[in-house]
């Protein structure tokens, strides 16, 4: 993939905006790490960290409060494409898991997702391809697996990189290679 430059997609707002200010910690064939702080300045949010896996369609990030407490990891459900001006778009496909730090999960969006499908905005193809990277991630949360996910936001923050560009499988599986 061609992380050169970073594109944001959305149904809701609809807006396709390029994320030049993110910094990029990590490139791999498989995987991007990258920090940045928030488009849109909230109360609670102010900055975090990101996990692109685009090859399985999943964004996970780690969402910071200004003084650098962990307000919960929200984790997009995604699709990756060439960008027509180089690059590669990230198109949100509108399902996100949220899992706080005691480890409640909530699924956000359903809703969103049916009214985007009833108007046509989207494919049936593709919001059946957002219901299986779900269900898939679901699989991973539910096996005890996530944490190996967060792990590796948790170690880019401190600095410490994979040793080599990992897959979702690898990582999840232990053999990241940190």
């Amino acid at each position: 993939m061609d992380f050169s430059r970073i594109f944001r997609k959305r149904f809701c707002p609809k807006e396709c905006i390029e994320l030049s200010d993110d910094i990029r910690l990590f490139e791999g064939e498989h995987l991007l790490i990258t920090q940045w702080k928030t488009i849109r300045p909230k109360k609670e949010l102010s900055h975090g960290l990101s996990l692109y896996l685009p090859e399985d369609g999943l964004k996970i990030s780690r969402f910071l409060r200004a003084n650098g407490e962990l307000l919960y990891w929200y984790c997009d459900i995604i699709s990756a494409e060439p960008g027509v001006e180089g690059g590669t778009v990230f198109t949100d496909l509108l399902v996100d898991i949220v899992v706080y730090p005691d480890g409640k999960l909530q699924i956000w969006d359903l809703g969103e997702a049916g009214d985007v499908l009833r108007r046509g905005e989207i494919s049936p193809e593709l919001l059946a391809d957002s219901l299986r990277q779900t269900d898939d991630l679901l699989r991973i949360i539910y096996r005890g697996r996530f944490p190996a996910l967060q792990q590796v936001l948790i170690d880019a923050e401190r600095g410490v990189f994979p040793a080599r560009d990992a897959t979702l499988a690898d990582i999840v599986s232990g053999g990241d290679s940190r």
